[in-house]
């Protein structure tokens, strides 16, 4: 039996990516289209089982879809991410048919059960899943790229098991890695952080790295899913990990991204310590943290806050890569590590993006003529964002009859800062692009 075909259409192509992946680990043929008239056309050529349509589109609102999957009988529901309450999922479902009204940010496993509610899959055996080792041996990272300095906010959230708390320390400087932090040492040399990062059975979704990183974590946020993306450029990986949308866990395969060195470079142990613990970590499956805890070097609550930064500081450093791949997979590695991140994806971009993008990326990204409006679709909620009095007088500014140039005349900050909280306000799809 041939698996059902479940047609998506949503002009978030990160998001649309992430359903049609999630679909096919499910049984289904999955067809993603960013347009509403390309639906259309696909409707007419090959009708679908079922489908999922974003009510607006870019070209035509999803309402003109759906009158064409009406005709065909064909069953469907409508998604949305600008909230109208319940009259509009009224109208959605008893004027135009729709069979449910999702509401973003929604938990797609959900959307998935309800469509194999109107369409079940065929059955299939389950594949066993294909690991995927993220330690490697390489000499230095791609273009012997430096490890760069930091300036690290002190206060993190931090979770561990059922208990959720906010370790407070001094605002830290992260120094740039010294050349021989730089090499990625092999397994034997740090066995304690070497993990392995799982694929899913093969029904994965790749893509190239183009400024989309924030896009692709919103994705995660928006159907409330659990699992990772992994991003690689040249040899150099790295892995962020999510539970229900939230970023909580990340790996790398570089040296100077791990506890230890980590630690040596914000000065909180020695390269003596470092070693010595290296030493005595042996195959009690005790990691490097836990080691220096017995040692007495560390206290218990501080391998908790320096865990937490350390995972923060790879994710900020993955905004750092202007290209490369990234691949997206489902598994619940994240749920087992005793120590995670509680910070809400928003603030995460929103502050990574100020911190880590150089004056020039913004300037590629910004126009001096490009004109920004609110999102007709936005990824986040201007509630789930920290707004500085300035930022919020600067999102106002933004409109159709201002060029960037002139909001940058206008807002009496430094030029990085202006450009940075613009470019934050485009990652989060709070402001996007006037089209013309």
């Amino acid at each position: 039996m041939d698996a059902p075909s479940i047609l998506i259409v949503d002009d978030n192509e990160e998001l649309a990516s992430l359903l049609g992946t999630l679909f096919e680990k499910a049984g289904y043929r999955s067809r993603v289209l960013h347009r509403g008239r390309e639906a259309i056309a696909a409707i007419e050529e090959d009708p679908p089982a079922a489908a999922v349509v974003d009510i607006l589109l870019p070209d035509v609102v999803g309402y003109k879809v759906a009158k064409h999957l009406v005709e065909r009988d064909i069953p469907f529901v409508f998604v949305t991410g600008v909230f109208r309450g319940a009259r509009l999922a009224r109208e959605g479902t008893e004027r135009e048919g729709a069979k449910a009204y999702f509401e973003k940010p929604f938990e797609a496993g959900k959307l998935v059960d309800f469509i194999r509610s109107l369409v079940p899959p065929p059955e299939r055996r389950e594949e066993p899943a294909e690991e995927f080792d993220l330690d490697i041996d390489l000499d230095l990272t791609e273009a012997g790229e430096p490890a760069g300095a930091l300036e690290m906010t002190g206060q993190i959230r931090v979770e561990a098991g059922s208990v959720q708390a906010v370790l407070s320390g001094e605002d830290f400087h992260l120094p740039a890695a010294s050349p021989e932090q730089v090499l990625v040492r092999p397994r034997s040399a740090e066995p304690e952080e070497v993990e392995e990062v799982v694929e899913d059975d093969g029904r994965s979704r790749s893509g190239r790295l183009r400024d989309n990183l924030p896009h692709l974590m919103g994705a995660f946020w928006q159907a409330r899913e659990t699992g990772e993306i992994l991003l690689q450029r040249g040899k150099a990986k790295r892995a962020i990990f999510f539970e229900r949308g939230v970023p909580v866990f990340a790996l790398s395969n570089l040296a100077a991204e791990r506890l230890g060195t980590f630690l040596v470079r914000v000065g909180r142990i020695t390269e003596e310590q470092h070693k010595e613990a290296l030493g005595r970590v042996g195959g009690d499956g005790r990691r490097l943290g836990e080691v220096l805890v017995s040692m007495g070097v560390l206290q218990e609550a501080e391998r908790m806050y320096y865990v937490a930064q350390q995972v923060k500081a790879i994710i900020y450093a993955a905004f750092a890569w202007e290209d490369g791949t990234y691949r997206m997979s489902f598994l619940e590695k994240a749920r087992h590590e005793p120590i995670r991140l509680g910070i809400h994806p928003a603030q995460l971009i929103s502050r990574a993006i100020k911190k880590i993008y150089p004056l020039s990326r913004f300037k590629r990204l910004l126009a001096p003529e490009d004109r920004l409006v609110p999102a007709a679709d936005p990824l986040f909620h201007l509630t789930e964002v920290e707004l500085e009095t300035w930022e919020a007088q600067l999102l106002a500014r933004a409109t159709k009859d201002r060029t960037v140039a002139e909001l940058l005349t206008l807002t009496p900050r430094p030029q990085h800062a202006v450009y940075g909280s613009l470019a934050a306000f485009l990652g989060l799809r709070i402001l996007e692009k006037l089209k013309t």
